[in-house]
């Protein structure tokens, strides 16, 4: 399955995976693991994700089929965009072979 990965910087990884995988739960099947900094992602169309806490980043993949990568990066990335609105996130994907994908950031007032 074709496969994309953004890099978010950010002093607060940790809460930001979890109010992610926590909104995106409503609607698909997630998982946050404080201790380990990990968690997982099932998307309705099959597609699945993780999300891992890091010093200084929060690390977010996605893997499904390639009429979905745009559709699912950009809901990942809208909403941790919207939550770290005040940190202005940017999260700029890129997918396999090193191609780039989609890029979500706080709109300009």
């Amino acid at each position: 399955m074709p496969r994309s990965e953004a890099r978010v910087a950010t002093d607060r990884p940790h809460r930001y995976a979890k109010q992610l995988a926590s909104h995106l739960g409503r609607r698909s099947t997630t998982s946050w693991d404080e201790e380990s900094g990990e968690g997982s992602l099932l998307f309705q169309n099959g597609g699945r994700g993780s999300l891992t806490a890091t010093e200084g980043a929060l690390l977010l993949t996605l893997e499904t089929e390639s009429e979905h990568l745009d559709l699912l990066e950009g809901v990942v990335g809208s909403h941790l965009v919207r939550f770290g609105t005040k940190d202005e996130l940017v999260v700029a994907w890129t997918r396999d072979g090193g191609e780039p994908g989609t890029t979500q950031r706080k709109d300009s007032d």
